[in-house]
C-alpha cells in the first residue's frame, strides 16, 4: 500500500527536519556547559589566589607582630618607672593576645587553602574527562549537521517519487489529513481498534478493512486506516 510507505517517508522527513532545527541548538548548549565547567574552574583557581594572598598578608602581619613583641620587650630593660613598667607588659600582653589571633587565622586559612586544592585537582579531572566526551559529542554533532542535508534530499526524492504513483484524489485526502493531524494520516487497526485514537471501530468496517479494496478512514478521527495482521508477529 502506496500511502503506508508514504507515511513513513513523510514521518522520516518529519523528524529530519525536526533535527536539523535541533542540531544546532544542541550544537550551542553543549559549548555553554562546557564555557559554565570552564567558568567553575576558574573561578576556584581565583578563590585560591584570594586565599594565598590573604596568606601572605596574614604572614606578613604576624612577622610585624612578633618584632612589636620583641621591641616591646628590649623596652623593658631601658624603663625607669614602675608605671612605664606595666604599660610595657600590657603592651606586649596585648601583641601577643593579637598574635596568636593572626596565627589562628593563619593556620584556617592554610586549611582553606588546601580543600581549595583538592577540590581543583577534583575538577580539573572532571574537566578532562567532561572535554574528551564532549569533543567526541560535539564530533558526531557535527558530523550529523553535515550528512543530514544529504539524507534529506534522499528522502524528498522518495517523497516526491511515491507520490507520483497515488490517484491525485487519494493524495490531497491524505495530505489534508496530515495536516489536520500533525503529520500522522495513515494508521495501522488491529482487534478493530485504531491505532490513532484507540477507539473501537464497527465489527462490518474492520472485516472490510481486512479486504484491502479501498481507502478506508476511521470514523472517530478520520485518519487513513489499514488493516496491520499482528498475529502473525506474535506467532
Amino acid at each position: 500500500m502506496f500511502l503506508i510507505e508514504l507515511q513513513d517517508i513523510d514521518s522520516e522527513m518529519k523528524r529530519l527536519e525536526a533535527r536539523k532545527r535541533d542540531l544546532p541548538e544542541e550544537k550551542e548548549r553543549m559549548k555553554e556547559a562546557l564555557a559554565g565547567i570552564e567558568d567553575d574552574l576558574e573561578q576556584t583557581k581565583a578563590h585560591i589566589d584570594e586565599l594565598n594572598q590573604a596568606h601572605r598578608a596574614k604572614e606578613q602581619e604576624m612577622k610585624n607582630g612578633v618584632d612589636g613583641v620583641k621591641k616591646a620587650k628590649s623596652r623593658l630593660l631601658e624603663v625607669k618607672t614602675n608605671k612605664e613598667y606595666e604599660a610595657t607588659l600590657k603592651e606586649i600582653e596585648t601583641l601577643e593576645k593579637k598574635n596568636g589571633n593572626v596565627e589562628d587565622e593563619i593556620i584556617k586559612l592554610l586549611d582553606e587553602i588546601d580543600q581549595a586544592g583538592t577540590a581543583l585537582k577534583t575538577k580539573e579531572e572532571t574537566i578532562r574527562e567532561y572535554r574528551a566526551d564532549h569533543e567526541k559529542q560535539l564530533l558526531a554533532v557535527e558530523e550529523e549537521i553535515g550528512s543530514i542535508g544529504a539524507v534529506f534530499d534522499d528522502i524528498v526524492a522518495k517523497d516526491r517519487s511515491i507520490r507520483e504513483k497515488i490517484d491525485p484524489d487519494i493524495l490531497r485526502k491524505y495530505d489534508l489529513i496530515r495536516q489536520r493531524r500533525n503529520g500522522n494520516a495513515v494508521v495501522p487497526a488491529w482487534k478493530e481498534i485504531c491505532g490513532g485514537c484507540h477507539v473501537n471501530m464497527p465489527p462490518q468496517l474492520y472485516i472490510e478493512l481486512q479486504k484491502y479494496e479501498r481507502v478506508i478512514t476511521c470514523p472517530n478521527c478520520n485518519r487513513i486506516i489499514y488493516w496491520e495482521n499482528r498475529q502473525d508477529e506474535q506467532q
